[in-house]
């Protein structure tokens, strides 16, 4: 069943509830997980549902009834995993569209975006499944994160915000790839300075056990940005070329890079305009991984520890 719901959100296809198209004649009960309000905790506290079960009703026959699915999918492409989690939470903890703690929540998220994306949400449920309840709408988000799909390149700027495209801040998107690495960073800047935040999460990462490894460009000094790093950090700068290490990249293990035009500096992550792009993809991100592996071996030359 989890597989079925997932390709149907993908698809942008209604979900199906007892008696529906594709689903029992019979109208079967469908399992799904939910949680009683918790007392005066936060839904960041949850740590996962209890089981029961309830009946997810069908959706309408119309042709407006393939939005949710769709915003459903998109959300789940959007946020990290722990981020989803508690997405989920808050809608297993509701009893509708007009729930006051969903109202609460809605308001309270200060991403980029995100607010509006989950207004939305909101508003297609209550226009085309209002009788689903909060713990058919989590069911559906469960579903699409336990069966994850190659997920698509996300854009990234700097500066002002149009509502053209759905893009996140450069400042958020650099700290959260950091955040995401369990065993390997590498990073790579023309210039950096400031950049508190930032240098802060590496620093964390060095604590976790992380091996980071900064490409900076020597001319910049951009390694001062970095100075108060432990000294396990390893820095490289480009050996004897006339060309310099221009390139921008944050890369989290294998299977996630940040790369786009903004140097690791306050103006670039915030004020510049900027534009860059989030790839979640390891068959496109272990060979840039590689290719940046190769210009740091010694025998090619091209690297050399600071």
């Amino acid at each position: 069943m989890p597989v079925l719901r997932r390709d149907l959100l993908r698809a942008g296809q209604p979900l199906p509830g007892p008696g529906s198209a594709g689903g029992d004649a019979g109208g079967r009960q469908v399992c799904v997980q939910a949680v009683s309000r918790p007392n005066g905790e936060e839904p960041s506290g949850w740590d996962g549902p209890s089981a029961t079960t309830a009946d997810v009703p069908a959706a309408r026959s119309t042709a407006s009834s393939h939005r949710l699915p769709r915003l459903l999918a998109a959300l789940c492409d959007r946020l990290p995993e722990d981020r989803l989690r508690v997405v989920e939470h808050v809608f297993a903890t509701i009893t509708g569209p007009d729930d006051p703690l969903l109202r609460r929540f809605v308001a309270a998220q200060s991403a980029v975006g995100l607010a509006n994306q989950l207004s939305e949400i909101t508003r297609a449920w209550r226009a085309e499944m209002p009788g689903t309840t909060g713990t058919g709408i989590a069911l559906a988000l469960a579903a699409v994160r336990s069966f994850p799909l190659p997920r698509p390149a996300q854009v990234v700027v700097s500066g002002p915000m149009s509502p053209s495209i759905p893009a996140r801040l450069t400042s958020g998107v650099a700290v959260e790839v950091i955040r995401s690495a369990r065993t390997s960073l590498l990073i790579a800047s023309f210039a950096a300075h400031g950049a508190r935040n930032v240098v802060a999460e590496i620093g964390r990462a060095v604590d976790r056990g992380v091996r980071v490894d900064l490409l900076l460009e020597e001319s910049t000094q951009a390694s001062e940005a970095f100075a108060a790093l432990p000294e396990s950090v390893h820095v490289w700068h480009r050996a004897g070329s006339s060309g310099v290490l221009h390139a921008k990249l944050i890369a989290a293990d294998r299977h996630t890079a940040f790369l786009g035009s903004a140097n690791l500096t306050d103006r670039a992550l915030y004020d510049n305009i900027e534009l860059g792009a989030v790839l979640r993809d390891p068959h496109l991100v272990e060979p840039l991984v590689d290719h940046f592996r190769w210009l740091l071996a010694p025998e090619n030359r091209v690297m050399r520890s600071a």
